[in-house]
């Protein structure tokens, strides 16, 4: 079985590096194509993978083709590529481009699995989201599942909550990390040096993650144990909240969700 990425960025390039790295895919068995010289280059060096001369070429030449373009160019890309869709299933990354959608653009029976990703895939501790239309077998769901598993963990969800996985894991890494850059300037002007600031800020985070997956508790409750009476802690939750730290986040997620739902 065979694989190739349109489009060869960030997100392809976590995908790559995870696939490999879990031998669900050997380097020779993976495609790739760019409209930048330079992506597909990268994508080379870094992993070894085949190269198409265009789209075409490429979905002709495997069994599943992802479509790692950014959502404006989805359009183009599909009409340029969907005479040679016969057989090969279809994986996307794009928010807002729907189930509906991507069937119109084809214009003809393909097995489509929608999928939302988030960077820390480029880690190996992405969070993926995957829905598929009515053509999907369950072969074709083992395949994606063991495609998602490479670089992380993923759920499979109705398709009406998509834009909310956006919100809470596509883009909620860029929330996370003004959150633990705000933390070490907070310690920077505390006198500690900022390589400290950050590992000790981005540590806590991941620690307090960690926490939520693994106790099985709830947030609250966490929270809960940290805050001491009349302690440092809940004077400082007294301070979030005053400024409006939960309302903030929930109007953030909303906006989000809204310019997904557009996209």
């Amino acid at each position: 079985m065979k694989i190739g990425f349109i489009g060869c960025g960030n997100m392809a390039s976590a995908i790559m590096g995870g696939i490999i790295k879990e031998k669900v895919f050997a380097p020779t068995d993976i495609y790739g194509t760019d409209a930048l010289p330079a992506a597909i280059e990268k994508a080379v060096s870094q992993f070894g993978i085949q190269t198409a001369p265009d789209n075409v070429a490429l979905v002709k030449a495997v069994d599943i083709v992802v479509l790692a373009v950014k959502p404006q160019y989805y359009q183009s890309v599909i009409a340029e590529i969907t005479d040679a869709v016969s057989e090969q299933l279809i994986i996307t990354i794009a928010p807002g481009k729907t189930l509906q959608w991507l069937s119109d653009q084809f214009g003809k029976d393909v097995r489509i699995i929608r999928t939302m990703p988030n960077t820390p895939a480029m880690v190996g501790c992405g969070m993926t989201a995957m829905c598929c239309n009515t053509f999907v077998t369950e072969e074709d769901k083992e395949t994606a599942s063991r495609i998602l598993g490479g670089f992380g963990d993923y759920e499979i969800i109705a398709e009406n909550v998509m834009d909310a996985v956006v919100a809470v894991s596509g883009s909620s890494p860029a929330y996370v990390f003004m959150m633990i850059e705000a933390m070490a300037d907070a310690a920077v002007m505390g006198g500690m040096p900022r390589p400290q600031a950050y590992k000790f800020a981005a540590k806590a985070v991941q620690g307090s993650a960690a926490m939520v997956t693994e106790l099985g508790k709830h947030p609250g409750e966490l929270k809960d144990m940290v805050c001491s009476p009349a302690g440092t802690t809940i004077e400082a939750v007294r301070v979030l909240e005053e400024r409006g730290f939960r309302s903030a986040l929930i109007e953030c997620m909303q906006a989000c969700m809204d310019k997904a739902a557009s996209m």
